[in-house]
């Protein structure tokens, strides 16, 4: 397997491109970025919870490296706990890992998108982007990332609603930045997007996680219209470019 270091034969940053399948593989052991750089992990999370005290250092999949191939997306990881990430995530060049995730991009019956809007004693507050959530060690199957049930259970968690009681788009894309991978799945409900933001402002009210402070409908690819999460920008602009030649 040819993995990459510097995504070296990829297509474009930034740009959204379709994918065979994911493959991820959960390695035993300690992520070697975590080894090396404990002790500064450590002190960075005093810094982040003095910050926040909300924050939870649980656990999450951080890949070691990653292969684009015909057949897909391959990768190796290991769990680490969340401190790590924030940790690597403030490097200036985020070397030593990728950080993947998968979107579910919740797509409306009058061809909006819907997301969600985190609340402020979260990572990321006040950013919009779809419901999801980092690869947890509850997303894995046999030795592998299951990227459909993480992506059920962000949406259920956040939303209130059932990713399978929406009509399921056809295969897999993908886009990166900065070591970031986000790995796309529509998802499109027999619904108008007021309705879906209706909803997820109901569930709010009896949801028993309190991460979101808000659902907005997406109707245009206007990348100052709310306050986006840097991986969205690819998406939005991906998706409205494509509805408009259609």
């Amino acid at each position: 397997m040819d993995f990459s270091e510097d995504f070296a034969g990829w297509p474009e940053p930034r740009t959204v491109f379709p994918i065979a399948g994911v493959d991820l593989r959960v390695l035993a052991g300690d992520h070697p970025f975590y080894s090396a750089n404990h002790e500064a992990i450590a002190e960075n999370w005093v810094s982040e919870t003095a910050a926040n005290s909300h924050l939870f250092d649980g656990r999450m999949i951080f890949q070691k490296r990653l292969a684009l191939t015909s057949e897909g997306l391959a990768g190796e990881g290991h769990m680490i706990p969340f401190s790590t990430f924030m940790y690597w995530r403030r490097q200036p060049e985020r070397q030593g890992g990728i950080h993947l995730f998968a979107y579910p991009v919740i797509e409306s019956s009058d061809g909006a998108l819907v997301a969600i809007r985190m609340g402020a004693h979260t990572a990321n507050p006040g950013q919009v982007y779809f419901a999801a959530g980092s690869l947890e060690p509850e997303d894995t199957v046999d030795g592998r990332c299951d990227l459909e049930h993480n992506m059920r259970r962000e949406v259920l968690e956040e939303t209130g609603f059932d990713l399978r009681d929406a009509q399921a788009g056809d295969g897999y894309f993908a886009t990166y930045h900065r070591r970031t991978v986000t790995v796309l799945r529509m998802f499109r409900f027999d619904l108008t997007a007021d309705e879906i933001v209706e909803r997820i402002h109901a569930h709010m009210l009896v949801a028993d996680d309190k991460e979101i402070a808000g659902a907005v409908a997406i109707r245009s690819a206007d990348p100052e219209a709310y306050s986006y999460n840097f991986a969205m920008l690819p998406v939005i602009d991906w998706y409205f470019h494509k509805s408009s030649l259609t």
